[in-house]
């Protein structure tokens, strides 16, 4: 008796085609899967009038005994085969999901399923439908039809970085000093950064290199809370703080806090003007913040000017790409969201910026419709202060001028000009457009494999940083500095971020639209599509990233033009 109960409960696997499946109604596979067993009793009564007429036959002839032997066997090795549990599923990624009867889709649209498992209970006497499939949404990356992989295309060519490599090899000045400096117990640096997570990333940059200036130790940054985004986020909610110690250990010692002998000290506050020098900021505050010991700075974007000595040039490298690393949890998630673009191939990232205060401080048009403009218009009538472009031009102007956003049509038109293959995948970073998914659809049609990071994360992934807007947008700054290709609507801090970042990992793809020069070209209806993307390419050939010497015009920021202070090839190597 124990032995026909285990039988019973084996399960038996059979395989159902999701086409079967998807072709009857749910009702047909139940009866299908509920039909009525035949009586094991008529059966075995079958088996032993058959067993009795043919025995003395059997037993009469040894051929015949040994047939029905190989016979016997054969059938028991057949069933037992059927009913072996295999330790590895059919699906490595599939997850068995239990579906009730009225869940079998019907319609031709459905999902198809991988598998079918039918357990027999005697109990309930009914069978359960198991369906094992796997949900590739879950997983980051949707099937579409059509979708067998990126396409090859000079699109994902790479540019010729010329042989360079970081090269952050301080003078011999520069380290004769870090022991002084280092020694230092006087003096502490506090700062108060704001804006977004890459405006904050550039003011602690230069904190860094102003802490440096002075002597000082730096106590952590403070965050200040933003009134856009209201992320409350603390410095070591972000960044990781214990490594940014530890890569800063020769340079400037980092605290976590003002030590007790500093706590009742009233500090010296201050606020540099813009593009100030090291010897500014000596001559400044080095004499009180002497006798005081603690110095606080507020509003430090781009106070510090970008034409530094090479010695602090490489200090703002070090910490721009080696210091300043993303909280353990925030980058491991960036790094898995990534791997599920790069599971199917080459991946290309874009940066939009069509949110609604973009627009408005950009003092442009999204084109949606002329409800939307009207939105925007409206607000900038209200907050006049937001407005940061040329306040003496008009909107078309401030476009042909090439200071606008690009929208969900001028970039898909790019896209191809540069060509981009159709099946290619894409990740989009940025905030919520101006008139939602509406905004987007002209890029969907021409790419429908484009995803955001809501797409990619699994079901609670990203539910620790809700409302988080500085760690949803250092996800974006992960899955993107490790995108084959790069491109920014518009430019920003996040765009200049990971142009130098890419500079520095060896020159990857980054397209800077050539906006003023390409959308006359938009609006020149008699160009033929070959005529066009022949333009489109010439006006881009310079502009994929290649090696861009700093030095080459005043002004520019060291973490975006990484060349030549902080990188190095055998014609310029240094010491």
């Amino acid at each position: 008796m124990a032995k026909s109960k285990n039988n019973a409960n084996k399960l038996s696997y059979i395989s159902v085609p999701s086409q079967i499946i998807n072709s009857i109604s749910s009702s047909s596979l139940q009866s299908l899967l509920d039909s009525p067993k035949k009586s094991s009793r008529n059966t075995n009564s079958r088996f032993f009038i058959f067993f009795t007429n043919t025995n003395s036959i059997i037993f009469r002839k040894p051929r015949m005994w040994f047939l029905t032997l190989f016979l016997f066997g054969f059938l028991g090795m057949l069933k037992f085969g059927l009913t072996l549990h295999t330790p590895f599923p059919p699906y490595p990624c599939a997850t068995t999901t239990l579906l009730p009867q009225n869940m079998i889709s019907t319609t031709p649209h459905s999902k198809p399923s991988l598998g079918a498992v039918v357990r027999e209970n005697n109990d309930q006497k009914k069978d359960e439908v198991l369906l094992a499939h796997v949900e590739l949404r879950a997983q980051g990356l949707e099937k579409v039809e059509g979708d067998e992989g990126v396409e090859k295309s000079e699109f994902w060519e790479q540019p010729d970085g010329l042989g360079y490599k970081p090269c952050l090899s301080f003078s011999r000045d520069y380290r004769g000093a870090s022991e002084r400096v280092l020694r230092d117990r006087r003096k502490y640096l506090m700062v108060v950064v704001s804006g977004g997570l890459n405006q904050q990333r550039n003011q602690i940059v230069d904190a860094v290199v102003i802490a440096r200036i002075l002597g000082a130790a730096l106590v952590v940054p403070i965050l200040q809370v933003n009134v856009i985004w209201g992320d409350e986020s603390e410095f070591g909610d972000i960044f990781d703080l214990k490594h940014f110690k530890r890569v800063l250990a020769n340079d400037v010692r980092v605290v976590s806090a003002l030590p007790s002998t500093h706590l009742m000290t009233k500090p010296v506050e201050g606020s540099p003007p813009l593009h100030v020098t090291p010897s500014w900021i000596r001559s400044r505050y080095l004499r009180r913040f002497n006798r005081e010991g603690v110095l606080l700075l507020r509003s430090l974007d781009s106070r510090l000017s970008k034409d530094l000595p090479s010695d602090l040039q490489k200090l703002r490298c070090k910490v721009a790409f080696n210091a300043l690393r993303f909280a353990q949890p925030i980058q491991e998630l960036g790094d898995r969201i990534a791997e599920r673009m790069q599971s199917k191939g080459p991946y290309l990232a874009l940066h939009l910026r069509m949110e609604k205060d973009v627009w408005v401080r950009t003092g442009c048009l999204p084109g949606l419709s002329p409800e939307f403009d009207e939105i925007v218009n409206s607000e900038r009538v209200q907050r006049p202060e937001l407005l940061t472009a040329r306040s003496n031009m008009t909107y078309h102007e401030r476009k042909m001028a090439g200071l606008c956003p690009l929208n969900a049509v001028e970039v898909t038109r790019l896209l191809k000009g540069l060509g981009a293959p159709k099946n290619a995948r894409i990740y989009w970073a940025g905030g919520q457009p101006l008139g939602g998914k509406e905004a987007l659809l002209p890029l969907i049609q021409d790419f429908p494999h484009f995803y955001s990071k809501e797409d990619l994360a699994l079901p609670g992934e990203l539910q620790p940083f809700a409302n988080k807007a500085s760690i949803m947008a250092a996800i974006d700054y992960i899955i993107s500095e490790k995108s084959d290709v790069f491109m920014p609507s518009h430019g920003g801090n996040m765009g200049h971020a990971i142009q130098g970042h890419r500079a520095f990992a060896g020159h990857k793809k980054y397209i800077t639209p050539n906006k003023r020069h390409m959308l006359p070209f938009f609006h020149n209806s008699s160009l033929s599509e070959e005529e066009f993307n022949k333009i489109i390419k010439e006006l881009h050939q310079d502009s994929l990233g290649q090696p861009e010497l700093r030095t080459i015009k005043a002004g520019r920021d060291v973490t975006k033009f990484p060349i030549p202070e902080c990188m190095c090839n055998d014609s310029n190597a240094q010491s």
